[in-house]
């Protein structure tokens, strides 16, 4: 029998509006001996039936809804209709973009909390960041088999956050032979992703529509790709006619990847430099040297890890813009990323405005920047979008 969760009277509002996520501090009582990942039918004070999720006993989200709906068990036909939902959610855009790389499921937003699968040619890859997706990697795993039967399964759960929910970092084959690396394409581009050891599931799937609207203003530039990984906007760039593109990153992996993904399009390493450096080091040195570009991209990991790291992130975000804007060439371009879920959009426009002032530019915010469509937000659950970003003119 499913353990029952009480809430504190008042605390059944959010769930009334369908969002999944249940903190300790709303939990009255519970019943039964709970593990973590067990399934937990949950109540209102009053008793009135409200979800059916998965505890974390771990974590400071103690439950993660599964569903709203009480004739609806979490069994495997349970996840192979969610996980055939997103897929179907997707297939316009796998038709219209002819990609071979794309997110299937985006945890909460695909109401598959914790769960996130990428797929990346005939190799599908998934994490499982919650206690109740860790529980349920079998049925999971059956449903992905039944659906895709022709790829081949890595689970890449090899993050932190599992450990706020009382799991260790995990990296296994779960079903076929997995390759080091794939070639995926993108708007005409093929691009090597690293699946066992590269950044997130391999990837940035996240930016795909991003990169080609940089494209857009590349044309006879000298390019800064700031937080460059391994080189996809730089390929973008040069395939639109950039003069020549700087990749900036701090690790030499990620760059001699860019230097194979050069090579892979036949474009001229010559018009690519490679520099394995800090950013913020590289930007005061650029500075210092008088450099400057026609425009700059920065693309930074997650500066804001929790509610208490908002403030210093903001100052980050601040000095690393301000820095990118000084190097700017006036009427040239600047765009500006942050995927801190943290931050919220209005909130980083202001970061942006107020390091234009630092800098002593005029900024014109030309068109603001989200995640690809494969990255969906569910209406009752806002936090999931978390990459927001600004095409920039600096005067």
């Amino acid at each position: 029998m499913s353990g029952i969760i009480t809430l504190n009277s008042g605390r059944e509002k959010s769930l009334l509006r369908q969002h999944p996520w249940i903190f300790t501090g709303a939990i009255k009582a519970t019943s039964g001996k709970l593990r973590n990942g067990d399934t937990v039918e949950v109540q209102a004070a009053n008793g009135q039936w409200l979800g059916r999720g998965a505890w974390s006993g771990k974590s400071q989200i103690q439950v993660r809804i599964w569903t709203f709906r009480e004739d609806e068990g979490i069994d495997d036909t349970f996840f192979l209709r969610r996980i055939d939902s997103a897929m179907q959610g997707r297939a316009a855009l796998v038709a219209e973009r002819k990609v071979n790389a794309y997110r299937i499921v985006a945890a909460e937003s695909d109401y598959l909390p914790g769960v996130t699968i990428d797929r990346y040619g005939d190799v599908l890859v998934c994490q499982l960041l919650s206690a109740g997706a860790d529980r349920q990697r079998d049925k999971i795993v059956s449903a992905l088999r039944r659906l895709f039967p022709d790829c081949a399964i890595l689970e890449r759960s090899d993050v932190a956050v599992r450990e706020k929910e009382g799991l260790l970092p995990l990296t296994q084959v779960l079903h076929g032979e997995v390759p080091e690396e794939v070639v995926i394409e993108e708007n005409g581009l093929q691009i090597l992703a690293s699946l066992k050891s590269g950044h997130k599931t391999g990837f940035y799937l996240d930016q795909r529509d991003n990169r080609a609207i940089i494209a857009g203003h590349a044309a006879g530039q000298e390019v800064l790709n700031c937080f460059s990984y391994t080189g996809a906007i730089a390929l973008y760039c040069l395939m639109a006619g950039a003069a020549h593109v700087t990749n900036l990153d701090l690790s030499e992996p990620a760059l001699a990847l860019a230097r194979r993904n050069l090579a892979l399009n036949a474009l001229d390493e010559e018009r690519c430099d490679q520099l394995n450096e800090d950013v913020f080091k590289a930007l005061r040195t650029f500075n210092s040297q008088q450099r400057s570009f026609g425009l700059i991209v920065l693309d930074p990991p997650k500066f804001a890890e929790s509610k208490q790291t908002v403030n210093k992130a903001c100052r980050g975000y601040k000095d690393i813009n301000r820095l990118a804007m000084q190097l700017t060439r006036p009427g040239g371009i600047l765009c500006t990323f942050s995927c801190s879920g943290l931050i919220a959009e209005d909130l980083f426009q202001k970061v942006v405005a107020d390091a234009a002032l630092d800098a002593g530019r005029q900024v014109q915010f030309l068109s603001r920047l989200g995640q690809a469509g494969d990255h969906p937000v569910a209406s009752s659950f806002p936090e999931g979008f978390y990459l927001k970003g600004f095409v920039c003119r600096v005067l």
